[in-house]
């Protein structure tokens, strides 16, 4: 099957990276196929429904999605299982999905492949607060190099060497509402202000607030 030079499947979550990237890649003359991968996450149905309502209609088509819930459905990662805010304690490790991004970008690219699409975006960045080896830049590059070397799809990550303030500033540049984007580990429907994604997210935020220049 030919390969689509000009389409492009994008994973996106309805969070701000994934958000970004989306409309990053409708500005450089991508017509997007946004893929939503259903991996059990219990904030599954709030991030489709901000995917869907902050996406772009021109140059988007309908998101894809992809379902896989029985792969983790045995996981302990409050990922899957809803944490109690009121009565559990987590942490980090609590957070923690093996082989995750893995299977995130696997995916992606198998699905470009079967769909005729030659390019697959991500949106991961270099995150200090990553626990898994699979989210390491490192790790990122060398599978971006696998699967052109045994295949004919390309995958990109464009924001891999950024943190979530540069990814910030990209989403203003462009004019996205990247404040309705929806990334917390923890709960299903709101922010909790703690987890990871929540600190990354409110730190970029503020820093674009007061950064005079946006």
């Amino acid at each position: 099957m030919a390969l689509n030079a000009n389409k492009a499947v994008v994973l996106m979550s309805g969070g701000l990276d994934s958000t970004v990237l989306g409309y990053w890649a409708i500005a450089n003359g991508y017509h997007i196929q946004p893929l939503f991968i259903d991996y059990g996450q219990h904030c599954a149905e709030h991030e489709l429904a901000t995917l869907k309502r902050l996406l772009p209609e021109e140059s988007a088509a309908p998101v894809a999605i992809v379902t896989m819930r029985g792969v983790y459905e045995r996981a302990h990662s409050c990922l899957i299982h809803e944490a109690n805010l009121w009565t559990d304690s987590v942490t980090s490790e609590d957070l923690y999905l093996p082989y995750r991004n893995m299977l995130l970008l696997s995916t992606g690219v198998a699905h470009a492949a079967a769909n005729g699409t030659g390019t697959v975006f991500a949106g991961f960045i270099n995150s200090n607060h990553a626990l898994e080896i699979d989210a390491t830049f490192a790790f990122l590059e060398r599978t971006r190099q696998l699967a052109a070397q045994i295949g004919d799809v390309q995958l990109e990550l464009p924001f891999r060497a950024f943190d979530k303030s540069r990814v910030a500033q990209i989403g203003n540049q462009l004019g996205i509402p990247i404040a309705e984007t929806f990334s917390c580990q923890i709960n299903s429907n709101a922010h909790c202000g703690a987890c990871p994604n929540c600190v990354d997210r409110l730190t970029a935020l503020r820093a674009l607030r007061h950064d005079r220049s946006y």
